[in-house]
Formats: structure tokens, sequence, C-alpha cells
């Protein structure tokens, strides 16, 4: 799989349309299922929730750490967009197919990483056409600017985009993506940024394929955010806000008083988190929501329930000398 992650990374990184190549016939038992219009649509659905979906089994073999649903995380965060799920599934077909139809018809945002390269195991955009009953077709502006970005490997001297080859049959393994001939082919496959040819191709409204390769990912994801602040339920991308405190007493001993200010501050949509912080003298409390003067109000309460104080950052307050363990 290192190789298929270089190579990837290799081709996405450089200056390249659903074409007249063949297709690949999808299950004929499957069917469409209606969604939301794409992401580029007016029309679009609201964004209030997202799901993450982490493909590779090298993820689930220990060969790589998945870096990319913790920036999805934060990046959602930063949004004010619930991240309510992630999941890691190996590359196989019906383990995609089922994640993918569930997470679509529950969340609003549904990102999905890995599996787009040109070798063998690289299944994602054909398992995905599969679980929406759609076929694959070549993106011939994905095919022109891959041939326009993209440099053939040193290894391949005698590479011709114009000539069928192996190589080139693995090179279009990364440009025949999902298409829905109901949906205009624009909103299903959107280019982010002039330097990259890759594109993120939406299946189903709300899907959206990206690759593995962390700084691919990360770009894209950064490059796609002017798409969604329009759809989010603040429109101005205020996003979420968390508030620390620190706190000297033990997790027991602020429990009966966060169980109570969980109930009271529930109906405002915000959530009161605890944190152990193991070998440290002080503990974590958090307050998380999307009003912020809301939460200033409440600052001086908390201070004085949990006998702590506000904090930028969890250990601001740690002391300088060596910590003891204290019971929990």
């Amino acid at each position: 799989m290192l190789s298929r992650l270089n190579l990837l990374t290799r081709h996405l990184s450089r200056p390249r349309a659903f074409g007249s190549f063949p297709s690949v016939p999808s299950s004929p038992t499957l069917v469409p299922r209606p969604g939301p219009p794409a992401m580029t649509s007016a029309h679009a659905k609201p964004i209030h929730t997202a799901a993450c979906l982490i493909i590779g089994d090298e993820v689930l073999g220990g060969k790589t750490i998945d870096t990319n649903s913790p920036f999805l995380a934060k990046f959602c965060f930063s949004l004010g967009i619930q991240l309510k799920r992630v999941e890691v599934i190996p590359d196989d077909e019906e383990d995609i197919i089922e994640a993918v139809r569930r997470m679509s018809s529950h969340y609003d945002f549904v990102v999905t990483s890995g599996g787009i390269g040109p070798t063998h195991d690289d299944i994602t955009y054909s398992s995905i056409a599969k679980a929406f009953g759609l076929k694959l077709h070549l993106h011939q502006a994905a095919f022109e600017r891959m041939k326009k970005l993209s440099k053939p490997h040193p290894m391949q001297p005698n590479f011709d985009w114009d000539t069928p080859s192996p190589g080139l049959t693995a090179k279009l393994r990364m440009v025949e993506l999902p298409f829905d001939p109901q949906i205009p082919a624009e909103q299903q496959a959107v280019f982010v940024a002039d330097d990259m040819w890759v594109p993120i191709a939406v299946v189903n409204g709300n899907v959206h394929i990206l690759p593995g390769v962390p700084r691919l990912f990360e770009r894209l994801l950064l490059s796609l955010k002017p798409a969604l602040i329009p759809r989010l339920s603040d429109p101005e991308g205020k996003g979420t806000f968390r508030f620390l405190f620190s706190t000297p007493l033990p997790e027991s001993a602020v429990a009966p008083y966060l169980t109570e200010l969980a109930a009271k501050v529930e109906p405002r949509g915000v959530k009161v988190g605890s944190y152990p912080r193991w070998g440290k003298k002080r503990n974590t409390v958090t307050l998380v929501g999307t009003d912020k003067a809301f939460l200033e109000s409440l600052v001086r309460e908390v201070e004085e329930g949990v006998q702590g104080k506000q904090v930028s950052r969890e250990d601001e307050l740690d002391p300088a000398g060596p910590d003891q363990v204290y019971s929990q």
C-alpha cells in the first residue's frame, strides 16, 4: 500500500474531464437512491452533522497512522459542524458499500479517505458507485488536468498519454468516477485548487471522496471550505467554542455539580465535559457550544462550582515541580 500512496502523492500534487471512455458497469441489482443535490447546487441541503469513513487495510494493520480523521474533526469543530461518527474499515467492497450507504442516510456531510489510487486494492470509487447503483465514467476534465499537471515516473521513460498501456490503465483508475446521469456533471466532481488535478467526487449529494494521503486530504478539505460555509447553520462560520477550566478537585468531587450544570445548559446546546489528567495535580472541565455570549456568562459560575479557573490550555496552571498522582 505504501507504493500506492507514493504514486498517488506524485500524481495528485502536480497541472488536468465525464468522457468517451467505456464505463464500468455496476451491480445490476442496485437501484440509485434519491439524495439531496450535490454541494454546488443552490438548493443543497444544509449541513449540521458529519461523518468520516477511513478506508484502508494499512490503517487497520497498524502500518499507517490515521491523521485525517483528527484533522477533519478540528475542521468540523471550527465550522460548527457536529462530527458524529468516525469509522475505519478495510479495503473491502461489502464493508465500503454498507458503511457509505448508512452514513449517507444519517449525516449531512460525509467524507471518505483512502482507496482512490491506481492499484488493484484501490476500490473506493467502484464500491461507492455500486452502493448507489451508479456506473463509473472517465471524468474527462480530470484526465486532461492529470495530463497537464503530472509527469510520468522516471522509471516509465516510454510512457505516452495517447498510447494504451498497463501504466495508462492504472492512471485512468484514478479518474473513473461514479456518475449519476440525473445530476449535472459539474455537481458530481469539484475542482477546488488550480494546481491539483484530483477532483472531490460527490456522490448521492453528500458523500465526498478524498484521497488518503494526509497533505492532499488536508489541502482539498481546506479548499472545500468556501463551498460549505453557505450551507452551515451559522453561515458566518463562527464555528463552535470550547471553554477550558482547570480544577484541583478530583472528578468524583465535581461530578454532582457538573451533572446539575449539564442538565441546565443542555437546552441551550451546550455540552459539559470532564477529563482527568492522569499523573497531574489538576483536571480539566470543558464547556462546548456555539453561543459564545452564553458560554461567557457561565464562566464565573463554573469557576466557583469546580473551585478552579478558566484557562487557555490544560497545562496552564500546572506546578513547575513533579506532579503527584491523586485518586479521581
